[in-house]
């Protein structure tokens, strides 16, 4: 939006939006594309999902290369579900000849809960020693110390849940993902401000930027299969009770009020929250119009 880079304005203590991108279920990619255009000069970057929820898609280093020669800043996430060691690191150093320097480390979902459930996992690695597989790339060699021609630069980011329970292994592990080198975090979706600042004060001690995440509210059911189904999400009854009263026309606006509502009690917080519109991106500027975007 000013010409840094994400890894920039995060370092300088700028308040940051991102928003995320879910690449199509094939190749049309066209739509996708056009909703950034939209949102360009309201956010500093964009996510791009690897295979959300195990369910096959367009690939995220592909839709970030298009990002990036668009103009858009890609986040560039890489789950370990599907990729051993070799071709993780080779994702990596592609990535950096792309252009792409912002990395996501995420282990990923199991792939019995996506449409190939008889996929072979693989988790060769997980997020915390991917993060440590891209820091040592970054000094010029590979996994088993063999020398690079050339070193890519990346600006690494991991997830935390700050809902999770009991919150001190989720503590434990983002030490770890700081150890392996993250930069920033992402959170999990956050509805309940009280969990979200008291998981703010534990980590405040590791001065590390976290990205606030918000997940848009379709229906009540959605919130109810998060709250049984996502760990460490925690939607709250009252939000549910708004989302089940409204009528389905209804339900976008209301959607957009309770996001607005969490961001503005996010904002002095955390150092900038990461939109999560799950198919609803073209609500997001009406999202940060309401919380004083």
């Amino acid at each position: 939006m000013d010409g840094k880079t994400l890894g920039q304005k995060l370092q300088a203590g700028k308040f940051v939006i991102t928003s995320e991108i879910g690449p199509p279920k094939g190749i049309n990619i066209e739509p996708h594309l056009k909703e950034a255009e939209y949102l360009k000069e309201k956010v500093d970057a964009f996510n791009v999902t690897d295979l959300q929820s195990s369910v096959l898609r367009l690939g995220s280093l592909a839709v970030s290369k298009l990002l990036i020669e668009r103009g858009f800043e890609p986040v560039f996430q890489m789950t370990c579900r599907d990729r051993n060691r070799l071709a993780l690191q080779s994702d990596l150093l592609s990535a950096s000849v792309f252009g792409i320097k912002n990395i996501l480390c995420l282990t990923g979902d199991h792939p019995f809960l996506g449409d190939h459930p008889d996929a072979k996992p693989v988790f060769d690695l997980d997020s915390v020693s991917l993060l440590r597989v891209a820091g040592q790339l970054m000094t010029g060699r590979d996994m088993m110390g063999n020398e690079l021609d050339g070193r890519p630069e990346f600006f690494l980011g991991a997830v935390a849940s700050p809902a999770y329970q009991p919150i001190e292994l989720q503590i434990i592990k983002m030490e770890k993902k700081i150890e392996a080198g993250a930069k920033f975090f992402q959170t999990q979706a956050v509805y309940d401000l009280h969990d979200f600042e008291k998981f703010m004060r534990m980590v405040a001690r590791y001065n590390i930027p976290v990205l606030g995440g918000i997940v848009l509210l379709k229906t009540a059911g959605m919130a109810k299969y998060m709250n049984e189904n996502v760990a460490g999400v925690n939607v709250p009854d009252h939000y549910i009770q708004m989302m089940a009263r409204a009528k389905k026309e209804e339900r976008p606006k209301i959607s957009i009020q309770i996001a607005a509502e969490l961001i503005k009690g996010m904002k002095n917080l955390c150092q900038g929250i990461h939109i999560m519109p799950l198919g609803w991106e073209r609500y997001v500027p009406q999202v940060l119009e309401a919380s004083g975007f």
